[in-house]
């Protein structure tokens, strides 16, 4: 009767910390973990899927569209908008675009991010009160702190979340978070890289 919240899967631009544009696809690992997650999440039992129109986002929910379950898209799920950063290396970058005041060129504010992921929560929410298992929602890096920190009993929250990390959190409130980030259903392969950039 969970949430499942999960992080899309590797891309190239995280490996090469690139902020992310919309149509950025999932690397071949990427592609790897999103099947490995999915027999996980199909293990655990879930009765619908949630998921960020990016895609991204999309590719990590597709070994569950294969298997016959649908998949519920959108925008309310997108990672933070970045605007006219999209597609700088974060190395080119010359303000920091996590700053609380920056605000992206084009772009949304640390408050218009905030809104949004709190409309994806109630949305979220909605969902899960209306099904009679859990609900997997397929989203990003910062959506998922943000849900968090803001939403839900999490404690302390990591750095960034892990490319097709899971999050199991109470389907009530206060929203108690049960496994936070976990990576257990992932097997590590020859290019096998840390961290990545978040979004």
């Amino acid at each position: 009767m969970s949430i499942l919240l999960i992080r899309h899967g590797e891309t190239a631009a995280n490996v090469a910390r690139i902020m992310q544009r919309p149509d950025v696809p999932l690397s071949a690992r990427g592609v790897r973990q999103a099947a490995q997650l999915a027999e996980r999440l199909l293990a655990l039992g879930f009765a619908h899927v949630l998921c960020s129109d990016l895609l991204r986002a999309r590719m990590t929910a597709a070994p569950l569209a294969a298997r016959g379950h649908a998949i519920e898209e959108t925008p309310l799920l997108q990672e933070r908008n970045f605007g006219d950063l999209r597609g700088t290396p974060y190395a080119e970058l010359t303000e920091d675009p996590f700053a609380p005041g920056f605000v992206p060129p084009g772009g949304e504010s640390v408050e218009v991010f905030h809104r949004r992921a709190a409309e994806a929560f109630a949305l979220i929410v909605e969902r899960r009160r209306a099904l009679s298992g859990a609900l997997v929602v397929v989203t990003h890096g910062l959506v998922c702190g943000a849900l968090l920190a803001n939403h839900a009993r999490a404690g302390a929250l990591p750095d960034g979340f892990a490319n097709a990390g899971l999050t199991v959190i109470d389907p009530d409130p206060p929203f108690e978070v049960r496994l936070l980030n976990s990576t257990d259903h992932l097997v590590p392969d020859a290019d096998d890289a840390a961290g990545g950039a978040p979004v």
